[in-house]
């Protein structure tokens, strides 16, 4: 190849990376000029309320509104995967808690995405995870359950928002600590699982705290634990693991991440839009998100990314535990 058509080449392919990246920046300056849909993983009752008050107020700072969309399944695989397999273009996104994210893939080696096939894009808020019963049991305390448990081996049920999502694994891994076994019921959700402890097909329920809130606030159901470090602010008389000698803990944290590839400045468009609802709503969501016993946490992409891959290794070094 003579010089001169070395250097041909070269300007043409210099200009045809001058112009994608012309490109780019013109699609992000236009973005989103179709609505934007947030598959929620799980079946309406938990993440969909953890999120919605974010969501419903995109379309104010954005040309098209964010529209919510239940995948449920598989402990939150059916939905996650759809949109790690989604074109990269910021139109498809996924509103989750680590589980469906971290925990599914860890535990399920036949999911074929990881938590590296997504770009988080911001955490929005946090609630938390229990373990809850029937007021009509027993059974009033996390010693009075472990107790049980250990005279009356597997006779203990419990629902989850799937099979090896996040309840079920912090179950799991609570049980192999505390050196009891339960025999654990999958449901598509922590709503429907909330539902099945209080129509007695379960004895307890390990669930996130938005389903249960109104339960546990009328006396319909009793909250026996927390799974986090610290005790919810909903509910400041329940213990957690921690305090109770156990090392189970987690925290939920939901928020928003799109396919791996998505351009960086569509990314930095949704989390500025977020920050912005934020901004100027967060006295109404935070009304919303106290009635789900939650509140607003907001962390950008770098941060969010430091945090998801920090329950990978805490869910990678539990999992050895229960396998």
């Amino acid at each position: 190849m003579t010089a001169k058509k070395y250097f041909s080449l070269f300007a043409a392919s210099i200009s045809c990376l001058v112009g994608l990246g012309a490109a780019s920046q013109a699609t992000a300056q236009n973005y989103p000029v179709k609505p934007v849909q947030v598959v929620i993983p799980f079946a309406p009752g938990d993440t969909d309320k953890m999120l919605r008050p974010f969501m419903d107020r995109m379309g104010e700072f954005l040309p098209s509104p964010f529209i919510l969309n239940y995948k449920p399944g598989a402990g939150g695989a059916v939905g996650a995967g759809s949109v790690a397999s989604s074109a990269p273009d910021g139109y498809t996104l996924v509103g989750t808690s680590p589980g469906s994210i971290v925990v599914v893939p860890l535990a399920n080696k036949d999911v074929k995405y990881t938590t590296e096939s997504f770009e988080p894009i911001a955490a929005l808020s946090e609630g938390g995870f229990m373990i809850v019963g029937s007021s009509k049991s027993s059974i009033t305390s996390l010693k009075d359950l472990i107790e049980y448990s250990k005279k009356n081996p597997d006779k203990v049920t419990y629902g989850t928002s799937g099979s090896m999502g996040i309840t079920h694994l912090l179950a799991e891994i609570f049980t192999s600590e505390a050196g009891v076994k339960w025999t654990h019921i999958p449901y598509q959700g922590s709503g429907p699982a909330i539902t099945a402890l209080l129509g007695g097909h379960v004895e307890l329920a390990s669930t996130a705290v938005g389903p249960a809130q109104a339960h546990i606030t009328a006396g319909t159901l009793r909250p026996l634990a927390v799974f986090g470090d610290n005790r919810l602010k909903a509910f400041p008389n329940v213990p957690t693991l921690k305090e109770l000698g156990y090392k189970t803990s987690s925290a939920a944290l939901y928020g928003i991440l799109a396919p791996k590839g998505t351009p960086k400045e569509i990314i930095d468009i949704i989390y500025g839009a977020a920050q912005k609802v934020v901004a100027k709503y967060g006295p109404q969501i935070t009304a919303n998100l106290d009635v789900l016993g939650a509140e607003i946490k907001v962390l950008g992409p770098k941060e969010y990314a430091a945090f998801l891959q920090e329950q990978k290794a805490l869910f990678a070094q539990g999992l050895k535990t229960v396998k």
